[in-house]
């Protein structure tokens, strides 16, 4: 998938040019993406499940989502990433981690050689920091993911995922958050009745209209003070939400 009138190539640049690979020795960059694999994907594809050979790229276009898998089979997302983000460094310096990264809407990716990325890693330092750089901004967004998901209630988070995710389209002058209630659910630790109920509320108030595999941001600026932590409502919605199926993180 590209935008009309581009090519996948030139896609690809405006990715790298928004991505931490500018950070690199531009003969390291030309490395990475000499022979780097172009794969494109329809929403909800499976890039990588938490059991398979280590993949690292970059997103081209699109929305992919990283997330973990309880035993029971509950998904909990701790990244969304964009163009010009890096997917899978951390599992390529040390092995097959439980995340798993799927497709939100139609996505594109040029997938690096590991095996490449290894090589430059230990003959130049700056690459191998540059690894060590993007693994640490993992950490600090799953920490970040974590805090929202243990300490803010099941209204604010989907506020948050909402808006997070409506960035990426419109429809006329409206944001577009392109996710079904249940996948919303997942991404938020939650269970789809008590999102529901949010998403309800949220309809009721004017600030968003549902359809089936789409929720309509009719109002960015009120639905983003839904989601602040110092809301003076908070703790009736906290204990609304325990009450009815609160988050259950993902071991």
């Amino acid at each position: 998938m590209t935008r009309p009138g581009t090519t996948f190539e030139e896609d690809l640049r405006a990715a790298v040019d928004a991505s931490t690979l500018l950070d690199l020795p531009a003969s390291a960059v030309q490395a990475l993406l000499t022979g780097a694999v172009e794969i494109q994907l329809p929403p909800a594809a499976i890039l990588y499940r938490d059991a398979d050979r280590p993949r690292a790229g970059i997103v081209v276009r699109g929305l992919v989502r990283v997330y973990m898998t309880s035993p029971e089979g509950r998904h909990i997302t701790v990244r969304y990433a964009r163009p010009g983000d890096i997917l899978g460094i951390a599992v390529g310096v040390g092995g097959p981690a439980a995340v798993s990264v799927a497709t939100v809407v139609e996505s594109a990716l040029a997938m690096f050689d590991l095996r490449k990325l290894e090589a430059l890693a230990r003959a130049d330092p700056r690459v191998g920091w540059w690894a060590a750089e993007e693994i640490t901004r993992r950490l600090y967004e799953t920490l970040d993911e974590l805090a929202g998901t243990v300490f803010l209630s099941v209204r604010q988070r989907v506020a948050r995922h909402l808006l997070d995710l409506a960035t990426q389209r419109r429809a006329g002058e409206a944001l577009v958050a392109a996710i079904g209630q249940q996948d919303l659910a997942d991404a938020v630790g939650s269970v789809r009745e008590v999102v529901s109920r949010a998403l309800a509320a949220f309809r009721d108030a004017g600030l968003v209209e549902t359809r089936r595999d789409a929720i309509i941001i009719l109002d960015p600026a009120r639905l983003a003070d839904e989601a602040r932590p110092d809301r003076e409502s908070d703790r009736s919605h906290m204990g609304a939400d325990r009450d009815h199926g609160g988050p259950t993180p993902a071991r």
